[in-house]
């Protein structure tokens, strides 16, 4: 803790108001030297100038309390600066991301592709986990909740550093992929799929835990609506197909297995 004594803003009027109260005192001690006749004369100017001096310091003292207080408001006003930046950027996170796994929410991933497609190709994930419905109606909801965030924990391990993970649904889930090809995002996509397969997610039975793909693959121009389309279509032909896959959106939206 700094413990450095501020400086006085008052330094220069305080010296002076030394000064004129040394010779007000000065003054007052000749004047009772003298005698009675020539101290009358002089009487009714130290008498204006002991009142002054008693106002200046009234004053003076009156304005380093109002200093004080600004001071002590200012850093109050900070503190609560600091609060409101504090919860701007709290709130900004609670809007963007989704609450059970920290990845983005479904309206943060709609801008992020919209703002990739300006300037460049994109490549888009879409995973489902296969069977869900089963670990929450056997298991408990809270048992779904971690077999969520298992998945979530899966993919952060294996995507690029470049990529981006969103929950667009209850066990639906997308990776963006900016500037990546169709086949380069496929290879991700299928790394997934294994990992997710690998998984130790103790569920009760000992089961394990799966997920679908769809991968599309737009060029810049393009738009969430639409690579969304493609991939979730490629998506539910890996289900027709049997789960446990992935399935690559064709220049016609068809749904083609890897």
């Amino acid at each position: 803790m700094d413990t450095t004594t501020p400086p006085d803003l008052f330094e220069a009027e305080s010296r002076a108001l030394l000064a004129a109260r040394a010779s007000y005192a000065a003054s007052e001690a000749s004047a009772d030297s003298d005698d009675n006749a020539t101290a009358a004369q002089p009487a009714p100017c130290r008498q204006a100038l002991g009142e002054l001096l008693t106002t200046y310091e009234r004053l003076l003292r009156e304005t380093r309390r109002l200093v004080q207080r600004s001071d002590r408001a200012e850093r109050e006003m900070n503190q609560l600066n600091l609060r409101l930046q504090h919860l701007a950027g709290e709130l900004e996170y609670r809007a963007t991301h989704d609450p059970l796994t920290g990845v983005l929410n479904r309206a943060a991933i709609i801008e992020l592709v919209n703002r990739h497609f300006v300037c460049e190709d994109l490549a888009l994930i879409v995973l489902d986990i296969d069977h869900f419905k089963r670990v929450n109606d056997s298991f408990g909801h809270p048992t779904g909740d971690r077999v969520i965030q298992g998945v979530v924990s899966c993919l952060k391990a294996q995507v690029p550093a470049t990529a981006h993970i969103g929950r667009v649904g209850g066990e639906e889930f997308t990776v963006v992929l900016p500037g990546q090809s169709g086949e380069a995002c496929g290879q991700v996509a299928q790394a997934l799929r294994r990992a997710l397969e690998a998984h130790a997610f103790d569920l009760p039975d000992g089961s394990g835990v799966t997920a679908s793909f769809g991968v599309s693959w737009l060029p810049r121009g393009s738009n969430f609506d639409d690579a969304y389309s493609l991939a979730d279509e490629a998506l539910y032909g890996a289900k027709r197909g049997g789960r446990n896959q992935v399935a690559h959106a064709s220049g016609h939206g068809q749904a083609q297995p890897a």
